[in-house]
C-alpha cells in the first residue's frame, strides 16, 4: 500500500516541457490507483488484465493440463452420447413431453464437440519432419465433417478424444493402475448396459409379455433387462427357455458374446493387475532366489538377517532395487540432466570439487551410482573410489586406524 497523493502546493505554478505540455498535465500510463480504506493501492485497469489473459495460440498435449481438463468434458459428452443413444432408442424413455430436455444436452455436447474441433486442434502442437510445429492457426492434417454437421458424426469424430485422455491421464497419475482398474470395469458395465437394450428391443419385436422368455413389462424396465443381461453375458443360467426361432438366435448370440466378453475383462483386469504389482513381484523373486541361495550354501544367521534387511530397507526407501535399470534406455543428454537434478547438488557441497570445471563435474554425475549401505557396514577403502554420502552420515577414517572424522 502506497500513502494517499497529498496535493501539490499552490506556490509553484507548473514548468512546460520542450514537447509542449505541461509537467502537471503529463498523463502516468503505469500507474493506476485505487482507494480502500485508508490505503491506496496500486494496481492495473482490468481492460489490460482481460487483453494480457488470452487463450494460448499454442497448446503442447504432452504437458498441458488445461489441455487434460478439457479432454475431460469431451469425453464426459462422448460418454453421455455412448450410454444414452441406445437407451432413446430400445427403451420408451424419450417422448414427446420431454424431448426438448434430451435435445438441449444433445446440442450441448456437439457444442463441445465443436469447440474441440475449431479451438482445441487447431492449435495442439505435433511433431513433423522432426520440428516442433507450434505456429497459430496451423490446422495440420485436421479432417474437419463435410456436409452438414450430423450428431452421428462428431460421436465418431470424437471416438479417438477418449482413448486420448486415456493416455494423457494415465501420464500425470501417481497410481496409474487404478484408473485401468476402473476404466476396465466400466467396459463390463457398458457391455452389459448395451445387452440389456438389445434385450428390451427383442422383447419389443416379440411383444412384451408374449412368451415366458420376453420381458412382461412389469417393473423398472431397465432394471429388470439389465438383470437379465447380467445372468445371461456372464452365463450364471436359470433364465427361462426360449420358445421361438428368433428368441432361440437371440439367446445362442448372447452365450457366445458374453463367454468371449467376459473371457476378454478377466484377461484385461488380471493384465492391469500385474502390471500394477511387476515391481513388488521382482522384488519378492529377487529376494525368494539369494534367501534360497544362502540357505544352500548355509550362510550364518546374521549375514543373512543383513541381506534381508538391505533387500526391504532398499525396497522402501527407493522403491526400486537399482536405479540404473530405469535410465538405460534414455539418451545421455537426458540421463545428466536427470544426474544434475539428482546429485549435483550433493556434489557442489564437497570441498574437493569446488573450482572444478563444470564439464568435469557432469561427466562425474553420469558415472555416479546410487547404491544402499546398513550401518556399520564397511563402504570403501581409502584412494579406490569416491564415495558421497546422500543420506545420514559417513564415518572416515585416517591412516593406521587413527582418529576418526565424520
Amino acid at each position: 500500500p502506497l500513502p494517499a497523493p497529498t496535493k501539490p502546493a499552490l506556490a509553484a505554478a507548473p514548468v512546460p516541457v520542450p514537447g509542449g505540455e505541461l509537467e502537471g498535465d503529463k498523463p502516468s500510463g503505469d500507474e493506476h490507483y485505487c482507494e480502500m480504506l485508508c490505503c491506496t493501492f496500486k494496481h492495473r485497469p482490468w481492460l489490460d488484465r482481460l487483453k494480457n489473459s488470452r487463450f494460448p495460440s499454442s497448446i503442447d498435449p504432452l504437458t498441458n493440463l488445461m489441455y487434460v481438463l478439457w479432454l475431460f468434458f469431451v469425453v464426459m459428452a462422448w460418454n453421455w452420447n455412448c450410454w444414452l443413444i441406445p437407451v432413446r432408442w430400445a427403451f420408451p424413455y424419450q417422448t414427446a413431453a420431454n424431448i426438448h430436455y434430451w435435445l438441449l444436452v444433445d446440442y450441448l455436447c456437439d457444442l463441445i464437440y465443436l469447440l474441440d474441433i475449431l479451438v482445441f486442434q487447431t492449435r495442439l502442437q505435433f511433431v513433423q519432419g522432426g520440428d516442433i510445429i507450434v505456429s497459430e492457426g496451423f490446422y495440420g492434417e485436421l479432417a474437419l465433417p463435410k456436409g452438414t454437421l450430423e450428431h452421428a458424426a462428431l460421436l465418431l469424430l470424437q471416438y479417438m478424444a477418449f482413448f486420448e485422455f486415456n493416455n494423457r491421464l494415465e501420464a500425470i497419475l501417481t497410481k496409474a493402475y487404478i484408473y485401468r482398474v476402473i476404466r476396465t470395469t466400466a467396459y463390463l458395465l457398458y457391455s452389459l448396459h448395451v445387452n440389456s437394450c438389445l434385450y428390451y428391443w427383442a422383447s419389443a419385436y416379440e411383444g412384451l409379455g408374449s412368451t415366458t422368455w420376453v420381458y412382461d413389462g412389469e417393473g423398472n424396465s431397465y432394471i429388470r433387462c439389465y438383470y437379465w443381461a447380467v445372468k445371461t453375458l456372464i452365463t450364471i443360467g436359470g433364465l427361462p427357455d426360449p420358445k421361438t426361432l428368433f428368441e432361440i438366435v437371440f439367446q445362442l448370440l448372447n452365450y457366445f458374446t458374453g463367454v468371449f466378453a467376459f473371457s476378454v475383462m478377466i484377461g484385461q483386469m488380471r493384465d492391469v493387475v500385474g502390471a500394477a504389482t511387476a515391481g513388488q513381484t521382482y522384488y519378492r523373486s529377487c529376494m525368494d532366489s539369494t534367501i534360497k541361495y544362502m540357505n544352500f550354501y548355509r550362510i550364518p544367521k546374521t549375514v543373512q538377517k543383513r541381506v534381508k534387511t538391505w533387500y526391504e530397507y532398499t525396497w522402501h526407501s527407493q522403491g526400486m532395487l537399482d536405479e540404473s535399470e530405469l535410465l538405460v534406455q534414455l539418451p545421455d543428454k537426458m540421463r545428466l540432466d536427470i544426474a544434475i537434478d539428482v546429485n549435483y547438488n550433493i556434489v557442489s557441497k564437497v570441498a574437493l570439487f569446488q573450482g572444478c570445471d563444470r564439464q568435469m563435474i557432469f561427466d562425474m554425475l553420469k558415472r555416479l551410482r546410487s547404491v544402499v549401505y546398513l550401518p556399520n557396514d564397511f563402504v570403501c577403502k581409502k584412494a579406490v573410489r569416491c564415495t558421497l554420502s546422500r543420506r545420514d552420515r559417513c564415518r572416515c577414517w585416517g591412516d593406521l586406524m587413527a582418529t576418526p572424522c565424520w
